[in-house]
Protein backbone atom coordinates (compact mmCIF):
# COMPACT_ATOMS: atom_id res chain seq x y z
CA UNK A 1 0.00 0.00 0.00
CA UNK A 2 2.33 2.81 -1.30
CA UNK A 3 0.47 6.20 -1.82
CA UNK A 4 2.28 9.70 -2.27
CA UNK A 5 4.17 10.74 0.45
CA UNK A 6 3.46 13.38 2.71
CA UNK A 7 4.20 14.56 6.25
CA UNK A 8 2.24 12.74 9.28
CA UNK A 9 2.38 14.43 12.48
CA UNK A 10 2.09 12.19 15.48
CA UNK A 11 0.99 13.35 18.86
CA UNK A 12 1.54 11.23 21.91
CA UNK A 13 -0.37 11.22 24.10
CA UNK A 14 1.44 8.30 27.00
CA UNK A 15 1.24 11.43 29.83
CA UNK A 16 -2.55 11.56 29.79
CA UNK A 17 -4.51 9.16 27.95
CA UNK A 18 -1.58 6.30 28.80
CA UNK A 19 -2.19 7.24 32.26
CA UNK A 20 -5.64 6.35 32.61
CA UNK A 21 -4.24 2.28 31.87
CA UNK A 22 -5.11 0.68 35.68
CA UNK A 23 -2.54 1.25 38.09
CA UNK A 24 -0.32 3.71 35.85
CA UNK A 25 0.46 6.88 38.01
CA UNK A 26 3.58 8.71 37.12
CA UNK A 27 5.44 10.96 39.61
CA UNK A 28 5.86 14.45 38.41
CA UNK A 29 9.27 13.96 37.77
CA UNK A 30 8.72 10.78 35.96
CA UNK A 31 6.62 12.95 33.75
CA UNK A 32 9.06 15.07 33.14
CA UNK A 33 11.84 12.84 32.44
CA UNK A 34 9.38 11.70 29.74
CA UNK A 35 8.50 14.74 28.02
CA UNK A 36 12.03 15.28 27.56
CA UNK A 37 12.79 12.39 26.00
CA UNK A 38 9.42 12.22 24.00
CA UNK A 39 10.08 15.51 22.43
CA UNK A 40 13.81 16.47 22.63
CA UNK A 41 15.16 12.37 21.71
CA UNK A 42 12.20 10.36 20.08
CA UNK A 43 11.22 13.99 18.16
CA UNK A 44 7.80 13.67 17.98
CA UNK A 45 5.48 16.66 17.13
CA UNK A 46 3.39 17.08 19.91
CA UNK A 47 2.79 15.93 23.48
CA UNK A 48 -0.49 15.86 25.53
CA UNK A 49 0.46 16.03 29.09
CA UNK A 50 -2.45 15.96 31.77
CA UNK A 51 -5.89 16.87 32.06
CA UNK A 52 -6.84 20.34 33.44
CA UNK A 53 -7.96 20.39 37.25
CA UNK A 54 -7.03 17.16 38.29
CA UNK A 55 -4.08 17.27 41.64
CA UNK A 56 -2.06 19.70 42.67
CA UNK A 57 0.87 17.36 42.10
CA UNK A 58 0.30 17.38 38.40
CA UNK A 59 0.09 21.21 38.13
CA UNK A 60 3.28 21.25 39.10
CA UNK A 61 4.70 18.36 37.06
CA UNK A 62 2.87 20.63 33.74
CA UNK A 63 4.50 23.72 34.71
CA UNK A 64 7.90 22.31 34.83
CA UNK A 65 7.43 20.75 31.27
CA UNK A 66 6.12 24.22 29.91
CA UNK A 67 9.38 25.69 31.46
CA UNK A 68 11.45 23.08 30.00
CA UNK A 69 9.58 23.29 26.34
CA UNK A 70 9.95 26.76 26.33
CA UNK A 71 13.69 27.31 26.85
CA UNK A 72 14.32 24.20 24.43
CA UNK A 73 12.32 25.69 21.24
CA UNK A 74 9.38 23.23 21.77
CA UNK A 75 7.14 25.60 22.87
CA UNK A 76 3.09 25.36 21.21
CA UNK A 77 4.29 21.44 21.47
CA UNK A 78 2.73 20.54 24.91
CA UNK A 79 -0.66 20.15 25.22
CA UNK A 80 -3.41 19.81 28.22
CA UNK A 81 -7.03 18.16 28.16
CA UNK A 82 -9.47 20.71 28.81
CA UNK A 83 -13.38 20.68 29.66
CA UNK A 84 -15.95 22.87 29.07
CA UNK A 85 -16.40 24.85 31.94
CA UNK A 86 -15.64 28.49 30.35
CA UNK A 87 -12.58 30.08 32.85
CA UNK A 88 -11.89 27.07 35.25
CA UNK A 89 -9.75 24.64 32.83
CA UNK A 90 -8.47 27.85 30.54
CA UNK A 91 -7.03 29.51 33.74
CA UNK A 92 -5.58 25.81 35.08
CA UNK A 93 -3.00 25.92 31.85
CA UNK A 94 -2.42 29.39 31.95
CA UNK A 95 -1.09 29.23 35.56
CA UNK A 96 1.07 26.48 34.37
CA UNK A 97 2.68 28.60 31.76
CA UNK A 98 0.46 26.29 28.81
CA UNK A 99 0.03 27.50 25.47
CA UNK A 100 -2.55 24.64 24.07
CA UNK A 101 -6.05 23.14 25.21
CA UNK A 102 -7.29 20.10 23.99
CA UNK A 103 -11.68 20.85 24.60
CA UNK A 104 -13.19 17.55 25.38
CA UNK A 105 -16.97 18.06 23.60
CA UNK A 106 -19.46 15.59 22.83
CA UNK A 107 -19.13 13.70 19.21
CA UNK A 108 -22.37 12.06 20.06
CA UNK A 109 -25.53 13.21 20.36
CA UNK A 110 -25.85 10.35 22.97
CA UNK A 111 -23.67 11.44 25.03
CA UNK A 112 -25.18 14.93 24.70
CA UNK A 113 -27.92 14.06 25.77
CA UNK A 114 -27.51 11.67 28.42
CA UNK A 115 -24.45 12.39 30.03
CA UNK A 116 -24.95 16.53 30.12
CA UNK A 117 -28.66 16.51 29.98
CA UNK A 118 -28.55 19.24 26.83
CA UNK A 119 -29.81 19.88 23.13
CA UNK A 120 -26.63 20.40 20.44
CA UNK A 121 -27.35 24.47 20.51
CA UNK A 122 -27.10 24.43 24.05
CA UNK A 123 -23.63 22.38 24.16
CA UNK A 124 -22.45 24.58 21.15
CA UNK A 125 -23.28 27.38 23.52
CA UNK A 126 -21.34 26.59 26.51
CA UNK A 127 -18.44 25.05 23.69
CA UNK A 128 -18.26 28.89 22.31
CA UNK A 129 -17.92 30.55 25.43
CA UNK A 130 -14.84 28.40 26.59
CA UNK A 131 -13.33 28.68 23.07
CA UNK A 132 -13.92 32.20 23.06
CA UNK A 133 -12.54 33.09 26.18
CA UNK A 134 -8.89 30.44 25.64
CA UNK A 135 -8.57 32.59 22.38
CA UNK A 136 -8.37 35.70 24.23
CA UNK A 137 -5.81 34.56 26.71
CA UNK A 138 -3.76 33.66 24.04
CA UNK A 139 -4.73 29.57 24.10
CA UNK A 140 -4.27 27.78 20.97
CA UNK A 141 -7.40 25.56 20.78
CA UNK A 142 -8.22 21.92 19.53
CA UNK A 143 -11.81 20.32 20.40
CA UNK A 144 -12.06 16.76 20.99
CA UNK A 145 -15.49 15.15 19.58
CA UNK A 146 -15.33 12.70 22.27
CA UNK A 147 -17.36 8.99 21.13
CA UNK A 148 -17.42 10.93 17.83
CA UNK A 149 -17.02 6.96 16.24
CA UNK A 150 -20.13 6.37 17.66
CA UNK A 151 -21.40 9.62 17.36
CA UNK A 152 -21.06 9.16 13.22
CA UNK A 153 -22.32 5.58 12.89
CA UNK A 154 -25.77 6.33 15.19
CA UNK A 155 -26.25 10.53 14.17
CA UNK A 156 -24.20 11.80 11.54
CA UNK A 157 -26.41 14.91 11.38
CA UNK A 158 -25.49 15.63 15.07
CA UNK A 159 -21.88 15.61 14.47
CA UNK A 160 -22.47 17.89 10.99
CA UNK A 161 -24.33 20.23 13.08
CA UNK A 162 -21.78 20.40 15.70
CA UNK A 163 -19.20 21.24 12.73
CA UNK A 164 -21.12 23.46 11.59
CA UNK A 165 -21.89 25.27 14.33
CA UNK A 166 -17.85 25.25 15.72
CA UNK A 167 -15.61 25.01 12.03
CA UNK A 168 -15.29 28.83 12.13
CA UNK A 169 -14.56 29.95 15.49
CA UNK A 170 -10.90 29.86 15.69
CA UNK A 171 -10.26 25.64 16.55
CA UNK A 172 -7.03 24.58 15.16
CA UNK A 173 -7.45 20.95 15.47
CA UNK A 174 -10.78 18.99 15.48
CA UNK A 175 -9.91 15.57 17.36
CA UNK A 176 -11.67 12.63 16.02
CA UNK A 177 -11.90 9.59 18.36
CA UNK A 178 -12.69 6.23 18.07
CA UNK A 179 -13.07 6.18 21.58
CA UNK A 180 -14.15 2.70 22.89
CA UNK A 181 -12.29 1.42 19.83
CA UNK A 182 -14.63 0.05 17.70
CA UNK A 183 -14.15 0.68 14.48
CA UNK A 184 -13.08 -1.35 11.16
CA UNK A 185 -10.69 -0.26 8.69
CA UNK A 186 -13.06 0.01 6.37
CA UNK A 187 -15.09 2.22 8.94
CA UNK A 188 -12.70 4.14 9.35
CA UNK A 189 -11.83 5.59 5.77
CA UNK A 190 -15.54 5.90 4.72
CA UNK A 191 -16.55 8.18 7.89
CA UNK A 192 -12.80 10.46 8.15
CA UNK A 193 -13.04 11.02 4.15
CA UNK A 194 -16.56 12.02 4.54
CA UNK A 195 -15.34 14.21 7.58
CA UNK A 196 -12.40 15.45 5.27
CA UNK A 197 -14.49 16.11 1.68
CA UNK A 198 -17.34 17.70 3.85
CA UNK A 199 -14.47 19.94 5.66
CA UNK A 200 -11.58 19.85 3.24
CA UNK A 201 -10.58 23.68 4.95
CA UNK A 202 -9.96 21.99 8.46
CA UNK A 203 -7.33 20.13 10.58
CA UNK A 204 -8.42 16.47 11.08
CA UNK A 205 -6.92 14.07 14.18
CA UNK A 206 -7.60 10.62 14.82
CA UNK A 207 -7.08 8.87 18.01
CA UNK A 208 -7.92 5.26 17.74
CA UNK A 209 -8.26 2.76 20.81
CA UNK A 210 -7.60 -0.83 20.43
CA UNK A 211 -10.19 -2.68 21.96
CA UNK A 212 -10.54 -5.16 18.31
CA UNK A 213 -6.57 -4.89 17.81
CA UNK A 214 -7.10 -3.18 14.73
CA UNK A 215 -5.66 0.81 16.19
CA UNK A 216 -2.88 0.29 13.59
CA UNK A 217 -4.86 -1.40 10.53
CA UNK A 218 -6.92 1.46 11.32
CA UNK A 219 -4.61 4.46 11.28
CA UNK A 220 -3.37 3.16 8.42
CA UNK A 221 -7.10 3.40 6.71
CA UNK A 222 -7.48 7.33 8.33
CA UNK A 223 -4.09 8.39 6.88
CA UNK A 224 -5.72 6.77 3.47
CA UNK A 225 -8.99 8.74 3.89
CA UNK A 226 -6.63 12.18 4.10
CA UNK A 227 -5.83 12.41 8.09
CA UNK A 228 -2.55 13.69 8.42
CA UNK A 229 -2.22 13.58 12.59
CA UNK A 230 -2.50 10.47 14.74
CA UNK A 231 -2.56 9.73 18.39
CA UNK A 232 -0.32 7.28 19.49
CA UNK A 233 1.10 6.46 22.77
CA UNK A 234 4.46 4.09 23.82
CA UNK A 235 3.72 0.56 24.77
CA UNK A 236 -0.08 0.90 23.92
CA UNK A 237 -0.89 2.17 26.55
CA UNK A 238 -4.37 3.57 27.74
CA UNK A 239 -7.59 2.77 29.02
CA UNK A 240 -8.99 -0.79 28.54
CA UNK A 241 -6.61 -2.42 25.45
CA UNK A 242 -4.73 0.61 25.45
CA UNK A 243 -4.39 3.23 21.99
CA UNK A 244 -2.10 2.77 18.80
CA UNK A 245 1.23 1.66 19.63
CA UNK A 246 3.49 4.79 18.51
CA UNK A 247 6.46 2.39 17.42
CA UNK A 248 4.13 0.20 14.93
CA UNK A 249 2.31 3.48 13.60
CA UNK A 250 5.49 4.70 13.05
CA UNK A 251 7.49 1.96 11.16
CA UNK A 252 4.41 0.75 8.95
CA UNK A 253 3.60 4.55 7.87
CA UNK A 254 7.15 4.33 6.71
CA UNK A 255 7.50 1.53 5.28
CA UNK A 256 3.69 0.60 3.91
CA UNK A 257 2.81 4.23 3.21
CA UNK A 258 6.07 5.89 2.39
CA UNK A 259 4.83 9.06 4.45
CA UNK A 260 7.64 10.98 5.95
CA UNK A 261 7.54 11.48 10.18
CA UNK A 262 10.17 13.44 12.55
CA UNK A 263 10.47 10.13 14.52
CA UNK A 264 13.82 9.07 15.38
CA UNK A 265 13.37 5.71 15.46
CA UNK A 266 16.96 4.68 16.91
CA UNK A 267 15.10 5.77 20.35
CA UNK A 268 12.06 3.77 19.91
CA UNK A 269 13.41 1.06 22.38
CA UNK A 270 14.90 2.96 25.46
CA UNK A 271 11.44 5.34 25.32
CA UNK A 272 9.80 1.99 25.20
CA UNK A 273 11.93 0.78 28.01
CA UNK A 274 11.75 3.41 29.99
CA UNK A 275 7.67 3.66 29.80
CA UNK A 276 7.86 0.14 31.15
CA UNK A 277 10.21 1.15 34.26
CA UNK A 278 8.41 3.91 35.11
CA UNK A 279 4.79 2.78 34.50
CA UNK A 280 5.50 -0.66 35.97
CA UNK A 281 3.62 -1.99 32.72
CA UNK A 282 5.83 -4.90 31.04
CA UNK A 283 5.58 -5.49 26.89
CA UNK A 284 5.47 -9.09 25.40
CA UNK A 285 8.63 -10.69 24.63
CA UNK A 286 7.18 -11.06 21.12
CA UNK A 287 5.50 -6.94 20.74
CA UNK A 288 6.45 -5.71 17.33
CA UNK A 289 9.46 -3.47 16.98
CA UNK A 290 10.15 -3.03 21.01
CA UNK A 291 9.70 -6.88 22.50
CA UNK A 292 12.89 -8.54 23.24
CA UNK A 293 12.57 -11.64 21.17
CA UNK A 294 11.45 -10.13 18.36
CA UNK A 295 15.04 -9.64 16.19
CA UNK A 296 15.88 -13.38 17.62
CA UNK A 297 16.36 -16.40 15.22
CA UNK A 298 15.34 -19.51 16.73
CA UNK A 299 15.26 -22.41 14.48
CA UNK A 300 18.69 -23.00 12.95
CA UNK A 301 17.27 -23.02 9.20
CA UNK A 302 16.84 -19.80 9.50
CA UNK A 303 20.22 -18.99 10.96
CA UNK A 304 21.32 -21.19 8.22
CA UNK A 305 19.96 -18.91 5.84
CA UNK A 306 20.59 -15.50 7.28
CA UNK A 307 24.82 -17.15 7.00
CA UNK A 308 24.06 -17.90 3.11
CA UNK A 309 22.71 -14.55 2.60
CA UNK A 310 19.97 -12.40 4.72
CA UNK A 311 17.77 -15.07 3.30
CA UNK A 312 15.28 -13.86 6.46
CA UNK A 313 15.44 -10.95 7.02
CA UNK A 314 12.99 -7.42 5.86
CA UNK A 315 12.75 -3.79 6.14
CA UNK A 316 12.56 -4.65 9.91
CA UNK A 317 16.16 -5.04 10.40
CA UNK A 318 17.28 -4.44 14.12
CA UNK A 319 19.61 -1.53 13.15
CA UNK A 320 17.02 0.98 12.59
CA UNK A 321 16.52 0.85 15.82
CA UNK A 322 19.50 0.32 17.49
CA UNK A 323 19.53 -3.20 18.16
CA UNK A 324 21.15 -6.29 16.78
CA UNK A 325 20.00 -9.69 15.25
CA UNK A 326 20.08 -12.69 18.16
CA UNK A 327 20.47 -15.97 17.23
CA UNK A 328 18.94 -18.16 20.02
CA UNK A 329 20.61 -21.31 21.32
CA UNK A 330 18.72 -24.67 22.35
CA UNK A 331 16.81 -27.80 21.28
CA UNK A 332 16.20 -26.15 17.76
CA UNK A 333 19.56 -24.78 16.85
CA UNK A 334 22.02 -25.82 14.08
CA UNK A 335 25.30 -25.59 13.12
CA UNK A 336 24.26 -21.75 11.82
CA UNK A 337 22.98 -20.85 15.30
CA UNK A 338 25.94 -21.74 17.22
CA UNK A 339 28.69 -19.95 14.20
CA UNK A 340 26.78 -16.80 14.56
CA UNK A 341 27.08 -16.71 18.25
CA UNK A 342 30.58 -17.69 18.38
CA UNK A 343 31.69 -15.33 15.84
CA UNK A 344 30.01 -12.13 18.04
CA UNK A 345 31.93 -13.59 20.94
CA UNK A 346 35.17 -13.63 18.63
CA UNK A 347 35.62 -17.44 19.27
CA UNK A 348 36.88 -19.82 17.34
CA UNK A 349 36.63 -23.90 17.70
CA UNK A 350 37.40 -26.72 15.74
CA UNK A 351 34.29 -28.99 14.00
CA UNK A 352 34.66 -31.93 16.07
CA UNK A 353 34.53 -29.54 19.35
CA UNK A 354 31.39 -27.52 17.43
CA UNK A 355 29.47 -30.54 17.16
CA UNK A 356 30.03 -31.44 20.55
CA UNK A 357 29.60 -27.98 21.70
CA UNK A 358 26.23 -27.92 19.90
CA UNK A 359 24.92 -31.25 21.42
CA UNK A 360 25.13 -30.18 24.61
CA UNK A 361 23.27 -27.19 23.90
CA UNK A 362 20.31 -29.41 22.14
CA UNK A 363 20.71 -31.48 25.19
CA UNK A 364 20.15 -28.21 27.97
CA UNK A 365 17.79 -27.18 25.12
CA UNK A 366 14.94 -29.92 26.28
CA UNK A 367 15.07 -28.30 29.78
CA UNK A 368 15.63 -25.11 29.48
CA UNK A 369 13.85 -22.94 26.92
CA UNK A 370 16.34 -20.86 26.02
CA UNK A 371 20.10 -20.78 26.26
CA UNK A 372 21.98 -17.23 25.90
CA UNK A 373 25.04 -15.81 24.10
CA UNK A 374 26.06 -15.21 27.81
CA UNK A 375 25.50 -18.73 28.49
CA UNK A 376 27.83 -19.95 25.31
CA UNK A 377 31.61 -19.46 27.24
CA UNK A 378 30.26 -21.66 30.43
CA UNK A 379 28.98 -24.28 27.67
CA UNK A 380 32.10 -24.11 25.98
CA UNK A 381 34.54 -24.70 28.87
CA UNK A 382 32.40 -27.84 30.41
CA UNK A 383 32.47 -29.54 26.71
CA UNK A 384 36.14 -29.16 26.55
CA UNK A 385 37.43 -29.85 29.97
CA UNK A 386 34.76 -33.35 29.72
CA UNK A 387 36.55 -36.64 29.17
CA UNK A 388 34.05 -39.26 27.95
CA UNK A 389 34.18 -41.31 31.05
CA UNK A 390 31.16 -42.87 32.16
CA UNK A 391 32.45 -45.21 35.43
CA UNK A 392 29.00 -43.30 36.73
CA UNK A 393 25.57 -42.46 35.30
CA UNK A 394 22.83 -40.72 37.04
CA UNK A 395 19.88 -42.06 36.07
CA UNK A 396 17.55 -40.16 38.38
CA UNK A 397 17.47 -37.65 41.05
CA UNK A 398 15.25 -35.94 43.19
CA UNK A 399 15.78 -33.10 45.76
CA UNK A 400 13.77 -31.47 48.45
CA UNK A 401 14.61 -29.19 50.53
CA UNK A 402 12.57 -26.17 52.39
CA UNK A 403 13.03 -23.53 54.59
CA UNK A 404 14.41 -24.07 58.06
CA UNK A 405 13.96 -27.88 57.27
CA UNK A 406 16.35 -30.95 56.52
CA UNK A 407 17.19 -31.39 52.48
CA UNK A 408 16.52 -34.60 50.81
CA UNK A 409 17.75 -36.53 48.35
CA UNK A 410 16.90 -39.77 46.39
CA UNK A 411 19.19 -40.75 43.66
CA UNK A 412 19.21 -43.58 41.49
CA UNK A 413 22.73 -44.14 39.45
CA UNK A 414 24.80 -46.61 37.76
CA UNK A 415 28.36 -47.69 38.60
CA UNK A 416 30.32 -50.01 36.42
CA UNK A 417 27.58 -51.59 34.94
CA UNK A 418 25.39 -51.71 38.26
CA UNK A 419 22.69 -49.82 39.37
CA UNK A 420 22.15 -48.43 42.63
CA UNK A 421 19.18 -46.83 44.69
CA UNK A 422 20.47 -44.40 48.06
CA UNK A 423 19.11 -41.95 49.82
CA UNK A 424 20.33 -38.79 51.95
CA UNK A 425 19.96 -35.84 54.08
CA UNK A 426 22.25 -32.63 54.61
CA UNK A 427 21.85 -29.35 55.26
CA UNK A 428 21.15 -28.14 51.80
CA UNK A 429 20.12 -30.09 48.64
CA UNK A 430 24.10 -30.54 47.71
CA UNK A 431 25.08 -31.75 50.93
CA UNK A 432 22.08 -34.45 50.80
CA UNK A 433 23.49 -35.53 47.55
CA UNK A 434 27.00 -36.16 49.32
CA UNK A 435 25.30 -37.96 51.33
CA UNK A 436 23.76 -40.65 49.09
CA UNK A 437 26.16 -40.84 46.96
CA UNK A 438 29.40 -41.54 49.10
CA UNK A 439 26.33 -44.46 50.62
CA UNK A 440 26.63 -45.69 47.14
CA UNK A 441 30.34 -45.40 46.36
CA UNK A 442 31.48 -46.92 49.49
CA UNK A 443 30.37 -50.83 48.18
CA UNK A 444 32.89 -49.72 45.41
CA UNK A 445 35.73 -48.69 48.08
CA UNK A 446 35.60 -45.23 47.02
CA UNK A 447 35.26 -41.90 48.66
CA UNK A 448 34.87 -38.59 47.98
CA UNK A 449 37.57 -36.02 48.77
CA UNK A 450 36.72 -32.71 50.95
CA UNK A 451 36.04 -29.75 49.27
CA UNK A 452 38.57 -27.25 49.47
CA UNK A 453 36.50 -24.28 47.23
CA UNK A 454 33.00 -23.97 45.87
CA UNK A 455 32.14 -21.37 43.34
CA UNK A 456 28.93 -20.68 41.53
CA UNK A 457 28.37 -17.79 38.20
CA UNK A 458 25.65 -16.99 36.15
CA UNK A 459 27.17 -15.04 33.31
CA UNK A 460 27.50 -11.27 33.18
CA UNK A 461 24.07 -9.40 32.95
CA UNK A 462 22.45 -12.73 32.96
CA UNK A 463 18.98 -13.47 34.46
CA UNK A 464 17.40 -15.86 36.53
CA UNK A 465 16.56 -18.39 34.14
CA UNK A 466 20.50 -17.74 33.30
CA UNK A 467 22.40 -20.95 33.01
CA UNK A 468 24.61 -21.77 36.16
CA UNK A 469 28.34 -22.74 36.37
CA UNK A 470 29.53 -24.60 39.57
CA UNK A 471 33.43 -25.13 39.61
CA UNK A 472 34.67 -27.01 42.86
CA UNK A 473 38.15 -27.65 43.95
CA UNK A 474 38.45 -30.95 45.76
CA UNK A 475 41.61 -32.23 48.07
CA UNK A 476 42.70 -34.97 46.44
CA UNK A 477 45.96 -36.33 48.60
CA UNK A 478 48.66 -34.76 46.19
CA UNK A 479 46.84 -32.14 44.21
CA UNK A 480 43.95 -29.99 43.95
CA UNK A 481 41.42 -31.12 41.52
CA UNK A 482 39.16 -28.56 39.65
CA UNK A 483 35.60 -29.65 38.19
CA UNK A 484 33.01 -28.01 36.49
CA UNK A 485 28.94 -28.62 35.84
CA UNK A 486 26.71 -26.69 34.16
CA UNK A 487 23.17 -26.79 34.43
CA UNK A 488 19.83 -23.85 34.34
CA UNK A 489 19.47 -25.63 38.55
CA UNK A 490 22.40 -24.55 40.83
CA UNK A 491 21.78 -27.58 43.17
CA UNK A 492 22.34 -29.98 40.03
CA UNK A 493 25.37 -27.91 38.62
CA UNK A 494 27.24 -29.03 41.23
CA UNK A 495 26.04 -32.28 41.25
CA UNK A 496 27.51 -32.59 37.31
CA UNK A 497 30.43 -31.25 38.63
CA UNK A 498 30.87 -34.02 41.62
CA UNK A 499 30.07 -37.00 39.31
CA UNK A 500 32.52 -35.72 36.77
CA UNK A 501 34.78 -35.98 39.70
CA UNK A 502 34.06 -39.24 40.36
CA UNK A 503 34.41 -40.47 36.75
CA UNK A 504 37.73 -38.78 36.37
CA UNK A 505 39.08 -40.52 39.69
CA UNK A 506 37.65 -43.80 38.86
CA UNK A 507 39.06 -44.05 35.58
CA UNK A 508 42.31 -43.71 37.05
CA UNK A 509 41.58 -46.09 39.62
CA UNK A 510 41.08 -48.74 36.63
CA UNK A 511 43.96 -47.71 34.75
CA UNK A 512 46.81 -47.86 37.68
CA UNK A 513 44.99 -51.48 38.21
Amino acid sequence: MSIHPRHIQLMDTTLRDGEQTQGVSYSPDEKVNIAKTLLQSLRVDRIEVASAGVSEGEKKAVKRINDWAREEGFDGCVEVLGFVNHTKSVDWILETGGSVINLLTKGSEKHCRDQLGKTLEQHTSDILKTVDYALTKGLTVNVYLEDWSNGYADNRNYVFGLMDNLQRSGISHFMLPDTLGVMSPDEVYSSLHDMCTRYPELQFDFHPHNDYGLATANVLAAVRAGISSIHCTINCLGERAGNASLAQVTVVLRDKMNMTLSIDESHLVRTSNMIENFSGKRIAANTPITGADVFTQTAGIHADGDQKGDLYKSKLVPERFSRITSYALGKMSGKASLKKNLELLELELSAENQKKVLAKIVQLGDSKQTITTDDLPFIIADVLESKNYHHIKLLNCSITSGFNLEATVSVRVEVKGEKHIASGSGNGGFDAFIDAINKVMKLHDYTLPALLDYEVRIPKGGHTNALTECVISWDCEQTTRRTRGVHSNQVFAAVLATLRLINIELHEISQNK
